[in-house]
C-alpha cells in the first residue's frame, strides 16, 4: 500500500471506531462520572475529580468581528448596542440617549451615554473606530472613554503614530497606568477592547477592602494583567476611591470627537456553580 492509501485506511478505521463508540452508549446508562474516594478540596464542598460538582453552563461563544462587520455576542451576554437602537442607553438621569446611529454604528455626540443596566464584576466588549481622516493632536485626536461604573476610565484615543502622555493614550487606565504596548490600529479601522473588571470592595466605614482590578486585551493583545486601580478617574490629580454601590453603569464619554462604536456587550462574571 502507498503512504496515501495507508493514511486513508487509518482515517476510515478511526472514524468508524468513534462512530461505534458514540452509538454504543445510546439507550444505555451513562458512565459514572468522577470519584468518591478522593481528598476533599480546600473549600470543603467537593472532592478532587468530584462528578457531583455542577457542570459548567453551556453557552454559544462570541463570533469574531471583521473590519466589514461586527461579530455576535455570546449567548449569555447583555447586548448594549447591536446596531439597531439606543434603548439600552440614557444621557444621564434617565433622559433619552442623545446620539446618532449611522448605518448600524453608534456615533457618540451630544453628550455622554450611560447604560440603563448596571453591572458588577464583568467581561466587557467594546468596538470603536476613531475619525478618519484624523484631526487634532495629543488628547484632541479621537478622544472618548469607556468608563466602568462611570468612575474607572479606559481611555479611547487615536494613538496610531500620535503621541500623548503615556497614561492618557489608547487603552490606558486613565491617569494611572499606560498599556503594556501600543496596539492601536489606523484611524478609521475598527478596534476592540476586551476588559475583565473586578469591582472594588468596601468596608462598612467606607475604606477599601480590596481595590478594583483590570485585565484587558486591545485588539487581542494583553495590555493590562490584573492591574490594581488606584481609585476613580481624575485629571491632573491622584486617583482616590469613594464608597459606591456594588454595581454601576457602563458609560461612553463624549469628548467632542465623533468616535464610532459598535458591538457592545457585557457578561457579568459568575462562578461555575452560580445561577
Amino acid at each position: 500500500m502507498t503512504k496515501k492509501s495507508i493514511l486513508m485506511f487509518a482515517t476510515v478505521v478511526v472514524v468508524a471506531f468513534f462512530s461505534f463508540s458514540a452509538s454504543a452508549w445510546q439507550g444505555q446508562e451513562k458512565p459514572k462520572l468522577g470519584y468518591s474516594d478522593t481528598p476533599m478540596l480546600p473549600d470543603g464542598k467537593y472532592r478532587v475529580h468530584d462528578g457531583t460538582r455542577p457542570q459548567p453552563a453551556v453557552i454559544t461563544p462570541a463570533t469574531s468581528s471583521t473590519q466589514d462587520a461586527p461579530g455576535k455576542a455570546p449567548s449569555d451576554a447583555v447586548v448594549l448596542f447591536d446596531g439597531t437602537d439606543l434603548s439600552k442607553w440614557t444621557s444621564g438621569g434617565g433622559a433619552p440617549a442623545k446620539a446618532k446611529i449611522e448605518e448600524g454604528v453608534l456615533v457618540v455626540s451630544g453628550g455622554t451615554l450611560s447604560s440603563r443596566d448596571t453591572f458588577g464584576d464583568s467581561q466587557i466588549h467594546v468596538e470603536f473606530a476613531t475619525p478618519n481622516p484624523p484631526k487634532g493632536r495629543d488628547q484632541g485626536r479621537g478622544n472618548s472613554g469607556v468608563m466602568i461604573f462611570g468612575k474607572y476610565e479606559i481611555q479611547v484615543l487615536d494613538s496610531f503614530e500620535s503621541l500623548t502622555y503615556p497614561d492618557g493614550q489608547a487603552a490606558a487606565i486613565y491617569g494611572q497606568y499606560p498599556p503594556y504596548v501600543n496596539a492601536s490600529r489606523k484611524p478609521g479601522e475598527w478596534q476592540t477592547y476586551d476588559i475583565i473588571f473586578i469591582a472594588p470592595k468596601f468596608k462598612d466605614d467606607g475604606s477599601v477592602e480590596t481595590p478594583a482590578y483590570v485585565t484587558m486585551l486591545h485588539n487581542g493583545v494583553l495590555v493590562h494583567n490584573h492591574t490594581p486601580l488606584l481609585g476613580e478617574v481624575a485629571f491632573r490629580a491622584l486617583a482616590r476611591y469613594s464608597k459606591h454601590d456594588a454595581k454601576g453603569p457602563i458609560v461612553l464619554q463624549d469628548h467632542g470627537n465623533p468616535v464610532r462604536f459598535r458591538n457592545i456587550w457585557v457578561r457579568e462574571i459568575k462562578g461555575y456553580d452560580q445561577p
